[in-house]
């Protein structure tokens, strides 16, 4: 069983009360020992005062030293040589002070009948002097003085209690604002944010990081419900196509040939929805980083090459040329099959919003950074500056309707961003509205510092 309080407030108002306490304590004490001694180094002065008295009386005055007991006011001394007594006042033997031990440092005594003197000795020539003070009056200061210095320590205590009770509870008041605001935020109200007081404290930088958060969680939402109505949306037009085909081929009888025909139709939307499903399950891989990206040397142009080879039947069907320009041998460090996906799905891109008779190239250079890279270039309609940024959103088109009628999924560029960025590149489009699209495919250099062994 742990007696911790479970509130932070509890705490920080316990912490601070021991702190406060120790803090107090430590100060009491040092109170104390400072000011008793200075009280005894006090009556240790008065004490020297007396002996030198007593010394040069003896020594000046012909032994006439009931003068000072008289005169001097010194009441409690003796002066003997040897084992014989010279003068004792007549409270030295009535205290006892005459067993006390005498020494030439100054040291407490406390005597048969209770109270505490302060004794101390001088000797020469056989002559030793004995004096001694009654620290009664120093005894009690320092009782009085302790007594209050014990007070207060637990009264600072209770005082350090509840106002480190009440400061904790101010200082944490934004946690608690925090927490309400947090409480009432759902997955629909991911918009909400939570209140930020002062962005430079401690928790202002908290509530920062928890709207930065928000944020992205709204983000990741509202995607996820795009592409959730998206996907539903791909998946809905192949399906009812097919019950479509399915159900007119099925209201009267039909000569084989015909049913060839509607088979085959209804074939091509299950590869359509095939294809489209296989997109989806790969773009899925490569969030949950599942894709696999064993990375090696490769020749960029030869990568390059076979795409083009691949779809060049396709860029000769619309009348479109499809060239190369592969002056020198670029190496690079990636994966070649999926690097080959991502320019097979450039081209694809390409080819279907060219033209007919419009010009498509592929280059594989070195960029002045020193980064080999292959460009995909066409001369088709370009893309407008709004739409730059969300081309490589999924099912995202510029014209969607065009898009539907050529075939086009709209997750031909997203493939190709996730793909490539699996094998440690980066896609970069340039494009003006008119003027056709430029995308380049950046990769590590195959010679790159910790680099991967191929």
């Amino acid at each position: 069983m742990t007696l911790r309080p479970r509130s932070v407030r509890a705490r920080l108002a316990l912490w601070h009360a021991g702190v406060l306490t120790l803090l107090v304590c430590a100060f009491s004490g040092a109170v104390y020992l400072l000011v008793r001694g200075q009280l005894l180094r006090d009556l240790d002065e008065r004490l020297d005062r007396d002996l030198a008295t007593i010394e040069r009386t003896y020594r000046q005055a012909d032994y006439d030293l009931a003068e000072v007991e008289t005169r001097a006011g010194v009441e409690l001394f003796e002066v003997t040589r040897g084992e014989r007594v010279l003068y004792r006042t007549a409270g030295w033997t009535r205290l006892g002070l005459d067993r006390a031990a005498t020494r030439a440092a100054p040291a407490s005594w406390s005597s048969p009948r209770g109270p505490w003197y302060r004794v101390e000795a001088r000797s020469w020539d056989g002559v030793r002097i004995a004096v001694a003070a009654d620290e009664a009056l120093t005894r009690a200061a320092l009782d009085r003085l302790g007594l209050v210095l014990a007070l207060g320590v637990p009264c600072a205590a209770l005082f350090a209690m509840g106002a480190g009770y009440l400061l904790a509870g101010r200082v944490l008041a934004p946690v608690g604002a925090m927490a309400e605001h947090a409480r009432r935020i759902t997955a629909e109200s991911l918009d909400a944010r939570l209140p930020v007081e002062d962005p430079r404290d401690e928790f202002g930088q908290l509530a920062g990081v928890f709207n930065d958060t928000l944020a992205r969680l709204h983000d990741a939402f509202e995607r996820l419900r795009r592409f959730t109505a998206d996907a539903s949306h791909e998946l809905r037009t192949p399906l009812t196509a097919l019950r479509s085909v399915g159900e007119v081929a099925l209201q009267e009888p039909r000569e084989p040939a015909a049913y060839r025909e509607v088979v085959g139709s209804m074939l091509e939307e299950v590869e359509r929805l095939t294809g489209l499903v296989e997109s989806l399950l790969l773009l899925t891989r490569a969030d949950s980083g599942r894709v696999a990206a064993a990375r090696e040397a490769v020749d960029l142009d030869a990568l390059a090459t076979g795409a083009v080879d691949h779809l060049r039947v396709l860029a000769e069907e619309k009348g479109q040329v499809l060239t190369t320009e592969l002056p020198v041998a670029v190496r690079a460090r990636c994966a070649p099959a999926l690097v080959r996906q991502a320019i097979v799905n450039l081209l694809d891109n390409a080819i279907q919003y060219t033209p007919p008779g419009g010009i498509i190239r592929v280059r594989a250079r070195v960029l002045a950074s020193g980064e080999p890279a292959v460009e995909v270039e066409d001369t088709g309609p370009g893309i407008a500056a709004a739409h730059l940024e969300r081309i490589f959103e999924r099912f995202y088109r510029v014209d969607a309707d065009r898009s539907r009628r050529t075939g086009g999924a709209g997750l031909g560029l997203a493939i190709a961003r996730s793909v490539v960025g699996a094998t440690g590149g980066r896609i970069e489009v340039q494009s003006a509205e008119g003027r056709g699209s430029l995308f380049r495919i950046v990769l590590p250099d195959a010679g790159a510092p910790g680099s991967p062994p191929a």
